[in-house]
Parts: C-alpha cells; structure tokens; sequence
C-alpha cells in the first residue's frame, strides 16, 4: 500500500481528499496535517510514500516546506499563478493538480504516481528507456482523451470559446452562444475540467443556488 500523507489547512477539504485517497486500489491515508510545523511533524512521524500538499497553510507557504519533507509529493492547491506553480516544480513537485478538482482526476493521477513508483522503486541499475518509462507513466493521464460518445468537433468548438472569454462562462451561457442545449454543454465541460484543460469553481449570483463557471487555464 502507498501510504500517503494530506496536508490541507481546511479540516473539511483534508477529509474529502482522505476520502478521495481511500477509495484508490493500492492507496491508505497514513495521517493528516493542517500546518507547515504539522507536515514536518508528520513525515518524521510515519514516513509517508506520499504528500498530497496545500499551497496555503496558516503559518507557511506549502511550497517553503516542500523541499523539506524529502519524499514524493503532489500539490494540491488553489493557487494558479505561474510563478507558485513553476516553484512547486522547481522545488521536486511530482504533480500539481489545481483546486477544484473532481475524484476522477485525483484517482487518475494518483494511479499514474503508482505505475511510476513501480517502475523506479527496484534495485536493478535503470536503463534509459527505464527512466523515459517511468516518467511517461507519471504524467500518462494529466490530460485525458474526448470521452466515448462524444464528438471531437463539438469539445474544440467548446475549448475555443472558453479559450477566446476574457471572463468564466457557465454552461448556459456556452449553450446558448454556441446553440447547443445546457446539458451538452455541461457534459463537454465536465470532460474538460476533468482533463485539466479548464478550471471550475462556483459563481454566486445575487439570489438562489450558485452554478458552475469554467475558465480556460490549458
């Protein structure tokens, strides 16, 4: 089992993504932590295969404690600007998966971590073609293909108008723009923040429930 480490600043959001971890086959959560002092307490604690870790955290920047925790981790967070991002990498991130995401896309790149963990974790000499494999398996399904049944032609027209909006559109709005009916839309768009190509996060209007908007962040 790939025993992993949530390090969230949120009780609530630690305890959905514990709960994402759970229900991934070769996966168990070895503990939670909600501060930077926290996640360094913990991986001297349990040793973890691997961090899930925030950006945010109450008393210092994730991406400071990241190159002291010495293992195998994955950032999770709101934050979208290029310059955390570029540091998280810099800094021997693995993954960086953007705030709000689905159980599908954490599973899939927490299934991919596994097969390149695989490939690395053995005591022969790796060849080249070991290490290419490796780091294809890693990212593999960072952006999936169009899913079955829906068209190519229809998920670019959708793309490029999300591309083209200086402002996130809800799925009414793509359907009405584009004359296709909502539900449609919202099943091009679900693919897509599902691939990571666009970020979804919630509009709150004046009265009555909040509805999804999309951006194109890809």
């Amino acid at each position: 089992m790939i025993r992993t480490l949530i390090v969230d600043d949120d009780f609530r959001v630690a305890g959905v993504h514990a709960g994402f971890v759970s229900e991934v086959p070769g996966f168990t959560v070895a503990g939670v932590a909600h501060t930077a002092a926290e996640a360094r307490a913990r991986v001297r604690e349990l040793a973890p295969d691997l961090v899930l870790l925030d950006v945010y955290l109450p008393d210092e920047s994730g991406l400071s404690v990241l190159p002291d925790l010495k293992t195998d981790t994955i950032v999770l967070s709101a934050a979208t600007d290029a310059t955390s991002i570029s540091a998280a990498i810099r800094a021997g991130a693995l993954n960086y998966l953007i705030k709000p995401f689905t159980t599908r896309q954490l599973s899939e790149r927490l299934t991919s971590y596994a097969r390149y963990r695989g490939l690395v974790t053995t005591e022969r000499p790796l060849s080249q073609d070991d290490v290419d494999r490796a780091f294809r398996a890693l990212h593999d399904q960072d952006r999936a293909a169009t899913p079955k049944g829906q068209s190519s032609a229809t998920a670019r027209l959708v793309s490029e108008r999300l591309r083209g909006s200086p402002t996130p559109l809800s799925a009414a709005e793509v359907a009405r723009e584009l004359g296709m009916a909502r539900a449609t839309a919202q099943r091009y768009l679900t693919a897509l923040a599902e691939s990571g190509a666009v970020e979804m996060r919630l509009r709150y209007g004046a009265t009555g429930r909040p509805e999804h908007e999309y951006a194109w962040i890809g």
